[in-house]
């Protein structure tokens, strides 16, 4: 008979200025997650349960993003199922969970950790990433020429059109593409091939389980939907400049925008409005401060997506 376990898995992503991070687990190779059991009526109130319960942090807004079935097991073992889920939430006052314990069952803390962390080759906007991608598709193009010479037309193409190669645009949304090329050519820990010959800072930190395909789909999730939603401005304070909005923009996408065409859209998005306050943080000239307009406030809490206010730790 076969045996399946699912899980719920949820991503948990919040922007502190810096860069997007993502709530984890168990030093870091986990995403707060919890079993489906038999009586749940609801998979979200499951999930938000578990999530609240392992990391003291309070839940609202969950979006579906995927379901994975990891890969066939070993003899005895039950098949894992994994529905996942997509939150934001932004840095302020702490909301924390009522009888929540923020410890794994190693009694190992939740933490923030900075998704670039899992997928270094993802941050083609940081110049000290260019060293160990260039790492990267060494090995990758290494890898190719050990396969059959008829395989060799496909690889390359697969390489170039998901890693923006010889003519080819980097597309910042196939990120879970580029780690499936990586995962069949044994250049991620996940693929437990014997030897990888690689590092944390080339192949990205692992995850259990099909936890960072997870991580993967809600980051190409994300990057889409800064595209033809506001969605970014649910990661940013209730005040902030033109300045800090663009870059955050470009640590999600992972790649820089032109700074006068990026005002242009948001100007005609019409979304943000003067607050008649400046910035003075910079140490330079005041910059002007921006909040949401009401109407769009309203209409996104109407929607259902009025998400938490969390501290990143």
């Amino acid at each position: 008979m076969s045996l399946v376990q699912t899980e719920l898995v949820a991503v948990l992503v919040v922007f502190n200025g810096d860069t997007p991070r993502v709530l984890t687990l168990e030093d870091g190779r986990s995403l707060p997650n919890g079993p489906l059991r038999t009586d749940d009526r609801s998979l979200q109130a499951s999930l938000r349960a578990a999530v609240e319960r392992q990391t003291g942090v309070a839940v609202g807004h969950l979006e579906q993003l995927y379901t994975f079935a990891d890969h066939p097991p070993a003899d005895g073992e039950p098949r894992r199922v994994a529905i996942s889920y997509l939150a934001l939430t932004r840095v302020g006052a702490e909301r924390r969970a009522e009888h929540a314990n923020p410890f794994d069952d190693a009694g190992s803390p939740a933490a923030w950790r900075d998704w670039y962390d899992y997928f270094p080759w993802e941050d083609q906007a940081c110049p000290h990433a260019a060293p160990a991608i260039g790492v990267l598709l060494q090995r990758l193009d290494d890898w190719i020429t050990w396969q059959s010479p008829e395989r060799w037309e496909e690889l390359r193409q697969r390489r170039d059109q998901v890693f923006g190669l010889n003519g080819e645009s980097w597309n910042d949304e196939l990120v879970l593409q580029r780690y499936e090329l990586l995962y069949e050519a044994g250049l991620v820990p996940e693929a437990q091939m014997a030897d990888i010959g690689g590092d944390a800072c080339v192949t990205g930190l692992a995850m259990r389980h099909d936890h960072r395909r997870i991580l993967a789909t809600a980051m190409a999730r994300l990057r889409a939907k800064i595209r033809y939603r506001p969605v970014i401005y649910e990661l940013m304070p209730d005040q902030f400049t033109l300045f800090a909005l663009q870059q955050a923009v470009e640590r999600v996408a992972g790649r820089h925008v032109h700074k006068q065409n990026f005002r242009r859209q948001v100007a005609h998005q019409g979304l943000i409005e003067e607050t008649g306050e400046e910035s003075r943080e910079a140490g330079g000239r005041p910059a002007r401060l921006y909040r949401f307009r009401r109407s769009v406030v309203m209409e996104r809490a109407v929607a259902g997506s009025k998400l938490p206010i969390v501290r990143a730790r």
